[in-house]
Formats: structure tokens, C-alpha cells, sequence
């Protein structure tokens, strides 16, 4: 009776390894795939998930499931896509927050709020500056305008208008201040739109958003921009100077937008990742929608984003701790 059993189990190994074989050459994805937004919906995130989203549906032949899931500035979402079964079917569109959050948790001694290790890197989709601007009858017709005054004023009589402490408003305009040895005045508040309109409404001086949310309040002339925080200037507002062009070298900030995935899931099937979002991206609706916006793709793959990932969070970090504790 064993000999029979086994001899039956050694039949059956063939068999098994063929199965496993034919799973193994399933084409991927196979089934709906879900990307996790950690943002409420009509932020830069959401902006570039629903037309990269189409764009997979159309490469892959399977449907994509965007799922907001705000909250914590983004730490839930990102905790979620963290946890998600690693099998390549959960991703997460991811922004600067993914830097930013883990070193305010260091600075504050508390436990992580996501376990970053658990997130591996697939492709950086956009990459986009900050824009300084003021109300359009501000006293100030440059950046270097306003420097000069702040420095003859009492620290921090200048206020700005920031989404919330350590956040994309936040951390460019401390860098800015800190690199032109003056002071600003911050001034949070619940989010990037209340801040424009604190700006427009004459509350605060100044905010900071990315080129296509404020092309079309400089281009109205409600607002006039002072500067932007990438290394090169950009095509929606080519005569705007960078930080750099003025003298602040240490200055670069980028509200960028990536794509991540569980850092366990397979090699082969993050290739197949990159690959989908690889061909998604030379979509021309695709390119059409984020056009529409004024955002442009900057897609870095592979050890390029990781290298653009390291610099993020190194200047990100060092900000944090200049600033310190902010409650």
C-alpha cells in the first residue's frame, strides 16, 4: 500500500511542476489591480492616478480600482498599501509625504506611522516645483524684492500660508528662509486651496503651489509668482526663476508623484509593473489629460527614481530638523 502511495506522488510531481509552471506564465495582471490614493480626491495625487489609471486599464486589458483613502497626511493610505498581500495586485501613488512623515516621526520620537522599508520604489511619474506667489498688488516684483524687505522688518512680519506644518507648502518656504538668513511668519491651514484664497483674500502674504495650480491665477493677474524651487525652469512659466538662478543653491523641492508597490513582491512582477506604467505614460490621452492640467511626466525607473528618492529625503529631513518641533 506505501509502494502504491508512492509510487502515485511520484506520478504526481510532473504533473504539480507543470501547474506551477503554467501559474508561473500567466500573464500579469490576470485580475483587477487596486492603487491606493492616501489623499482626499482633486489633489496633485489624484490629478495624475485617474488618467494613469485609464491608461492601465487600456495596456493591461483589466480594470484598476483607484481607492482614496486620506487621512494623517497620507500615513493611512501608505500603511495600508505597506500591509497590502504582497502579490503585486495593491499599488500606491505616493507623494513627498512619503519622506516627510517618517522624519517628523523621528523628530517627535513616536512610532512610525507607516513602515516605509515595507514600500518598494516602481516608476516616479511627475516632479514638480513649488511656485512662490503673492497677491498681484504686493509691494514685492521679486523674489530677491522680498528678501531685502524681511531683513529690514522684525522677524517673521511676513506671514505665508502653508497646507499644514512639515507639509509641501511648509518645508520649501523654511528652505528658502533659511538658506537667505531671514524669517517668515507660518500660518497652517487645512489645506493648499484655503491658503490660496487666505493669499487672495489678504490674510498672508504669500503660499506656494505647484505651476498648474497657479498658471491660471498669474496668467488672470490675481497673483504674481516670485520664484520656484526645481533645478530648471518649466514650460508653463518659463520666465519664472529657480531658487538656484538667484544664489540659494541648497534650495530644490519637488511635490512629485511615484508609484510604489509591496517590497516583497516579486522581481518579475515589478518588472511587469514598470513595464505597464512604462507604456501607460506614452498613452497620448494620457498625456493629454496631464497636459490639460500643466503637469508634465517625468518618468524615472528602476535606480534612477531610488537615486531621486535618497536626494528627496535627504533635503527633506535636513529641513525637518531646522525647523523642529512645530505642534
Amino acid at each position: 500500500m506505501t509502494r502504491n502511495i508512492t509510487r502515485r506522488a511520484a506520478l504526481a510531481l510532473p504533473m504539480l511542476a507543470a501547474a506551477r509552471g503554467t501559474l508561473a506564465q500567466q500573464p500579469f495582471p490576470n485580475r483587477p489591480v487596486t492603487v491606493i490614493v492616501p489623499f482626499p480626491p482633486g489633489g496633485a495625487t489624484d490629478l495624475v492616478a485617474r488618467p494613469l489609471g485609464a491608461a492601465l486599464q487600456r495596456v493591461w486589458n483589466q480594470s484598476v480600482v483607484l481607492q482614496n483613502r486620506g487621512g494623517a497626511g497620507g500615513s493611512i493610505g501608505m500603511a495600508a498599501a505597506a500591509m497590502a498581500r504582497p502579490d503585486g495586485y495593491t499599488g500606491l501613488i505616493a507623494h513627498v509625504a512619503y519622506s516627510s512623515i517618517p522624519a517628523a516621526d523621528a523628530l517627535f520620537g513616536r512610532a512610525p506611522s507607516f513602515d516605509r522599508a515595507a514600500l518598494a520604489p516602481v516608476s516616479l511619474l511627475t516632479a514638480d516645483p513649488q511656485v512662490m506667489v503673492v497677491k498681484a498688488d504686493a509691494p514685492w516684483r521679486s523674489w530677491l524684492d522680498l528678501v531685502a524687505d524681511a531683513k529690514r522688518r522684525r522677524p517673521g512680519d511676513i506671514a505665508y500660508g502653508s497646507s499644514g506644518p512639515y507639509s509641501a507648502v511648509h518645508l520649501p518656504f523654511e528652505m528658502l528662509a533659511q538658506a537667505g538668513e531671514f524669517q517668515l511668519n507660518h500660518v497652517p491651514y487645512s489645506g493648499g486651496g484655503p491658503a490660496i484664497t487666505a493669499v487672495l483674500g489678504g490674510q498672508v502674504a504669500m503660499t506656494a503651489s505647484t505651476p498648474s495650480v497657479v498658471a491660471p491665477y498669474i496668467r488672470s493677474g490675481e497673483m504674481r509668482a516670485l520664484v520656484q524651487t526645481g533645478a530648471r525652469r518649466v514650460a508653463l512659466l518659463p520666465d519664472l526663476p529657480t531658487a538656484i538662478e538667484l544664489g540659494f543653491r541648497g534650495v530644490e523641492f519637488y511635490l512629485w508623484v511615484g508609484f510604489f508597490t509591496q517590497a516583497t513582491v516579486e522581481a518579475d512582477i515589478q518588472r511587469r509593473l514598470r513595464e505597464g506604467i512604462s507604456a501607460a505614460t506614452q498613452e497620448p490621452e494620457m498625456r493629454r489629460q496631464l497636459e490639460t492640467t500643466g503637469m508634465e511626466i517625468d518618468l524615472r525607473q528602476g535606480d534612477a527614481f531610488q537615486a531621486f528618492l535618497d536626494a528627496d529625503r535627504q533635503r527633506v529631513e535636513a529641513a525637518i530638523q531646522r525647523i523642529g518641533k512645530v505642534e
